[in-house]
């Protein structure tokens, strides 16, 4: 009852096995048919190579071949080469069927063709059914192997996708920050600029409308008191005063936010016919204060002219401003050419790749604490009060935004009663910050 049991189990689990069985005479394969069906294969019969042939190409899923080797017109050797020919079905066994005692070298040259086996005729039911059941069972545990290789490789490659997606995850995650914390700096730096402009608007704008109303209500007071012309005049003319300074202080607030928003048009820029126009707006100052001006021949770069202008300007007034007493001005303009650095450095945070104009505009005034040489270029930054030398604070900043925004910088160098040496920084060739 047990081997019953066991052989039907068998049966079950060979129901789907599929053997080709290639033979030329009818009688051997209805013989080898009855032999293997009462182990539940299922068999397919064909009577010639070629037959052997159409059906594999329509059927691949065949876990053996019997196959006779002595057919008319293609014998076993022939069809079994041409089934190997094809890799869909290089992965069958086959098994020759032969009623010859082959030598040695007929032998191998089966088994070269890709043969597992010989059986021989006339074949015993047992050793064909033991045969075939063992070379079923190797193609089953063969094909699963493979099934469990093609499941791995699979997952080794979801593995490697999904390993993939996280870092690239991880990439956009990293950029993510680092645009975060740019931003977040920026976002520091603005509001910073938003104290400083708040203080301005908040004091330094103050003291004049202060000074504005005291002196109104004095001449109210004079007026009404019949006070004498004198005392109006000199008020009126403080009045003046402050209100000057006030429109002053609002002017420079607007270029200041000007330069940091708005973009205007890059041309091409000759820096000479820019400071010519520079020198006769300040022809009057230059005069009153006697100064001498010498310039070096300047570039033509890509540029906004308007903000060179204003460049300029600031830079030369600054000089003329912080003069010393005593002392006429002597303001010199210079100019070099840098080669791209040969050692792969940036210049001034310039790319290394550009060659850079540096503009340097030197005077023999005051000069200043090397210490504060950063803090004079933040807006509304100052390193004397207004009453010692008119200003606002607010130039320094805006040549720094202006040089920023044609891929520039700006650095100063000075000494105390020495004088000092404001050093642009500017691309020969570059693409325009707009």
């Amino acid at each position: 009852m047990e081997k019953e049991i066991e052989e039907y189990k068998d049966r079950l689990n060979n129901a789907n096995v599929k053997i080709l069985v290639v033979d030329d005479r009818e009688d051997n394969l209805f013989s080898i048919e009855t032999i293997l069906q009462r182990d539940g294969y299922k068999i397919v019969k064909a009577d010639s190579g070629r037959a052997a042939l159409k059906i594999l190409l329509n059927e691949q899923d065949f876990s053996l071949i019997l196959m006779d080797v002595q057919m008319p017109k293609m014998n076993g050797f022939e069809t079994a080469s041409l089934i190997y020919e094809r890799d869909k079905l290089k992965h069958i066994p086959i098994i020759f069927i032969t009623a010859h005692e082959y030598g040695e070298e007929l032998v191998f040259k089966g088994y070269k063709m890709g043969a597992v086996d010989y059986i021989y005729k006339p074949v015993n039911p047992e050793l064909l059914r033991f045969k075939v059941g063992v070379f079923v069972e190797l193609y089953q545990k063969t094909n699963e192997l493979i099934k469990q290789e093609q499941q791995l490789v699979a997952a080794n490659l979801s593995l490697k996708k999904e390993v993939d997606e996280r870092k690239a995850s991880e990439a956009k995650v990293k950029l993510l920050n680092r645009q975060l914390l740019e931003n977040n700096a920026e976002l520091k730096t603005i509001n910073e600029e938003l104290d400083r402009f708040a203080y301005v608007a908040s004091h330094d704008l103050q003291e004049p409308l202060r000074k504005i109303l005291l002196f109104s209500d004095k001449i109210s007071i004079n007026l009404a008191a019949d006070e004498t012309k004198n005392n109006v005049s000199d008020y009126l003319q403080k009045i003046i005063d402050a209100s000057r300074r006030m429109h002053v202080l609002i002017n420079d607030l607007l270029r200041y936010s000007k330069h940091t928003r708005l973009s205007d048009d890059f041309k091409k820029t000759d820096f000479n016919e820019v400071l010519v126009d520079v020198l006769a707006d300040l022809e009057v100052e230059i005069q009153k204060r006697q100064a001498v001006i010498v310039a070096q021949p300047l570039p033509v770069l890509w540029a906004i002219p308007s903000q060179i202008r204003q460049l300029f300007q600031n830079l030369i007034s600054n000089a003329l401003k912080f003069s010393k007493a005593g002392l006429l001005p002597h303001i010199e303009i210079l100019c070099e050419l840098q080669p791209a650095a040969s050692n792969g450095k940036a210049v001034n945070g310039i790319a290394a790749k550009d060659n850079v104009y540096t503009i340097s505009v030197k005077d023999n005034g005051i000069g200043f604490d090397t210490r504060y040489a950063e803090d004079i270029f933040i807006a509304f930054k100052r390193l004397h009060s207004y009453h010692e030398i008119e200003g606002t604070g607010i130039g320094l900043s805006i040549c720094k935004k202006i040089a920023e925004k044609h891929n520039g910088s700006i650095t100063a160098v000075s000494v105390i009663d020495e004088g000092s040496t404001f050093i642009i920084s500017l691309p020969e060739n570059s693409q325009v910050n707009v």
